[in-house]
């Protein structure tokens, strides 16, 4: 047994269990988070699309904390699913978690699977309308802007560092929706400070 002497690295929830599925999305055994990563296991994750009345989307700077992607732009605030949760159930804890946005109607849009060098795993795409003010959680979130999704997918074309399976999602979600066109001036970021 490899786990009595291997260490838990000290970035953010390594220790937590996470929901890993098998090529079939069927749940298997699940594991830490940080064993998710090392290994590369396919996983769950929520992709939340925070979407203006004037249809520009708030878009997260991670923070150099995060297991995954440090620093980088994310058009979708969300998270890898918890063991025995749903990925309704993640995808408004971790809203409500990075964003202080509760309580919204949410639409869900489409599940997708997405690999790369970094990660696997079984995406679910949600998506809100939403005008009131933020208050994101400082560990993981540094700032969030205001972009339209042309923007987003240009910026990351341009070579822009932007999560990749995010943009993987974005450009599911303009495949599925169309691109939507913004109306109106792009709307500040009401941040609430505590």
């Amino acid at each position: 047994n490899t786990m009595a002497s291997e260490t838990i690295p000290t970035t953010l929830s390594a220790a937590e269990m996470v929901e890993i599925v098998d090529e079939n999305n069927i749940p298997t055994t699940p594991q830490m988070r940080f064993i998710m990563r090392r290994d590369k296991m396919i996983h769950r994750a929520t992709y939340a699309f925070v979407r203006s009345s004037s249809n520009y989307f708030f878009v997260q700077k991670r923070s150099d904390l995060k297991d995954y992607c440090p620093n980088f732009f994310d058009p979708c605030p969300g998270g890898v699913v918890a063991a025995g949760e749903s990925y309704e159930e993640t995808n408004a804890r971790e809203v409500a978690e990075e964003m202080g946005i509760n309580d919204c109607a949410w639409q869900h849009l489409f599940t997708f699977y997405y690999e790369d060098h970094r990660i696997k795993c079984f995406g679910d795409a949600w998506e809100t309308c939403y005008d009131g003010p933020i208050k994101v959680q400082k560990e993981e979130v540094q700032a969030v802007e205001m972009m339209s999704m042309k923007e987003i997918l240009d910026q990351a074309e341009s070579g822009e560092s932007f999560t990749p399976d995010s943009i993987f999602a974005c450009k599911e979600y303009v495949r599925v929706k169309g691109l939507p066109e913004v109306t109106g001036n792009r709307p500040p970021v009401n941040l609430i400070d505590e």
